[in-house]
């Protein structure tokens, strides 16, 4: 699978591009002016350059959507393309220089690319800590890419869902959110990707997540598109955390009848509302079993794959 369409909706908001024509500025044509939104409009605001942009165009989209919507509006923004994110991060600390102005702004997704914008695995990203420290009221975080990702240890009393959607999600990022304080997340979602993609992390990484004692408010947990999700699978049958959830998910990940019947031969599963293990390497016979035995529980268990003929299970998302 890859990520093949732009985002329509995220933070329960329509999503409305806000881009301007750089190249044409550059070439002397008279700049499109953004679509000016209706009265009373709710909306999350996307702004993206193109390729042969930079820090000065996402600045000028930056400043012009505030100008034009009113900072005090954005609710919600989307960050696509910064010009060539394959070379260098995001320039976040031109969010953080706009924080006095942005004070509604609960939710950010940045990266939000498909692969002919630029392949996840390619998309490079940053240091969270300042932003997550810029913007104490933010709600929902999440991004996309892990080349360079870094969080340093950082409390946040108000974030309520992270997702980070990566082809290799390397073990450092991993430490540094396990050292870090969100008592509010009742939603964390890993991608967990592939060691030839930076997926480094191993089990042991993920363990003050699995006890869950500093994330009391988790709800949903989900360790996707794991390389190494059978370990993770054996690690969760017996998790404190997963006691407390209401959702678990172990979808795009290389899962096999070894990791599912160590799960399913684990702690109770039925407290669960939903479990999904779509795209993963289970028989058809393990993929019953757990239809059978948790018939309370909304059980995916759908895109079945086949290994390769050297026996390689792929994730859905690498490259």
């Amino acid at each position: 699978m890859t990520i093949g369409s732009n985002l329509t909706t995220f933070a329960g908001l329509p999503v409305r591009r806000f881009e301007l024509d750089t190249g044409s500025r550059r070439r002397g044509a008279r700049r499109e002016e953004p679509r000016r939104p209706m009265p009373g409009e709710r909306a999350a605001w996307r702004i993206s350059v193109g390729y042969d942009a930079g820090e000065r165009e996402v600045a000028d989209a930056l400043d012009a959507l505030m100008d034009t919507v009113g900072a005090h509006h954005i609710t919600a923004l989307v960050i696509g393309s910064w010009g060539e994110p394959q070379a260098s991060g995001p320039p976040l600390h031109l969010l953080t220089a706009a924080r006095d102005r942005l004070t509604e702004l609960r939710a950010l997704f940045i990266g939000e690319m498909t692969y002919e914008e630029c392949e996840i695995s390619w998309i490079n990203q940053g240091e969270y800590a300042p932003l997550l420290g810029a913007f104490p009221a933010l709600e929902v975080l999440h991004i996309r890419g892990a080349d360079g990702l870094r969080l340093s240890p950082v409390r946040h009393r108000r974030l309520r869902e992270l997702c980070v959607e990566s082809g290799g999600l390397p073990a450092s990022f991993i430490r540094g959110f396990t050292d870090s304080s969100f008592p509010a997340l009742t939603d964390l979602e890993l991608w967990l990707g592939t060691q030839e993609y930076g997926g480094d992390a191993v089990v042991d990484d993920l363990a003050p997540i699995m006890t869950g004692t500093e994330l009391p408010a988790l709800k949903r947990l989900a360790l996707r598109n794991a390389e190494i999700a059978d370990d993770v699978a054996t690690a969760l049958a017996a998790a404190p955390v997963v006691a407390r959830l209401e959702s678990l998910d172990l979808s795009m990940g290389a899962l096999s009848d070894a990791g599912a019947e160590a799960l399913l031969l684990g702690q109770p599963l039925t407290h669960l509302r939903s479990l999904d293990l779509s795209h993963h390497f289970m028989s058809k016979e393990m993929a019953a079993r757990f239809v059978e035995e948790l018939p309370g529980v909304r059980v995916d268990v759908s895109d079945e794959q086949d290994a390769d003929e050297d026996g390689f299970r792929y994730v859905s998302v690498a490259e």
